[in-house]
């Protein structure tokens, strides 16, 4: 079915191709990380491999930064980094947006009241503000901003889960589902959350890319990870005081997350086209 969305949609097949290509490098680094090789021309922490603000060349595909450090090798390392917690924040987010939100749904009354108004304090606070105050108090460092973007990346997904849910309810074989006598939670389990997938996939899809802007901009405000370790956004901040003398500093990692957005965005379009969801 996937393989038939792809020959399609040329939109969804560039994106995939484009995911495909973060993911897969996000692996390499991982991999070799854990084998203590380098895969990267050069290393990333190393000073003075070129000169310093040397333009693109052969070389140094990307050119190298005021310390001489080579910047595509910068940029490739980040990857696991931006990949890897994008994919984490969404996949939690996912999973308890599912369970709280199709339950919420499914049973109604003082539950599905509660859930409303827990949800509406989320929503009445910006969340990139509100990851900004925990992250502060939690401290600097990668894992914070995961564990910050997970608290607040849940109830969209959960509104989502629940609006999918009230519309099954009134479906007919639902309906057939309770005159056979089944209990809730094994209508909730077994035909509610399987019908729910397709449409929360399509939006997860979609949503990564915004995880990895978010997160990017977090970075970007200096509370990602901790200097010298090359992070997207930490490398538009760190590169923008040469944006006159040396552009294509900052601009190849702010091509690189334009990149991963857009990719997640046409990939997720062309599976919600296949899939016939309506947009929101």
């Amino acid at each position: 079915m996937f393989a038939n969305i792809l020959r399609r949609n040329r939109g969804a097949l560039a994106g995939f191709i484009v995911v495909a290509i973060l993911f897969g490098t996000a692996i390499a680094i991982t991999i070799a990380d854990l084998l203590r090789i380098t895969i990267t021309p050069y290393n990333p922490l190393q000073q003075g491999v070129g000169v310093p603000l040397a333009a693109p060349s052969w070389s140094h595909l990307f050119g190298t930064d005021q310390l001489g450090r080579d910047v595509f090798s910068r940029v490739v390392v980040a990857t696991p980094y931006d990949m890897g917690i994008s994919l984490a924040v969404v996949m939690v987010g996912f999973t308890v947006g599912v369970l709280v939100g199709s339950f919420a749904g499914f049973r109604g009354g003082a539950i599905d009241e509660a859930f409303m108004r827990v949800t509406d304090i989320f929503f009445a606070l910006p969340v990139l503000i509100l990851a900004i105050v925990i992250t502060e108090i939690l401290g600097q460092g990668a894992l914070q901003v995961m564990v910050v973007l997970m608290f607040v990346w849940w109830p969209t997904y959960a509104r989502l889960a629940r609006g999918e849910t009230l519309r099954l309810t009134h479906e007919s074989f639902i309906d057939a589902a309770r005159m056979s006598g089944r209990g809730r939670m094994k209508i909730l389990l077994t035909h509610m959350v399987p019908n729910l997938l397709f449409v929360m996939l399509a939006y997860a899809t979609l949503d990564i890319g915004t995880v990895v802007l978010a997160y990017s901009g977090l970075s970007y405000l200096g509370l990602g990870v901790t200097p010298p370790q090359p992070d997207w956004g930490q490398m538009v901040s760190a590169y923008q005081d040469f944006m006159l003398s040396s552009p294509w500093l900052p601009l190849f990692p702010g091509a690189v997350i334009a990149a991963g957005v857009i990719g997640f965005s046409v990939l997720g379009d062309g599976i919600r086209d296949a899939l016939e969801i309506p947009k929101r």
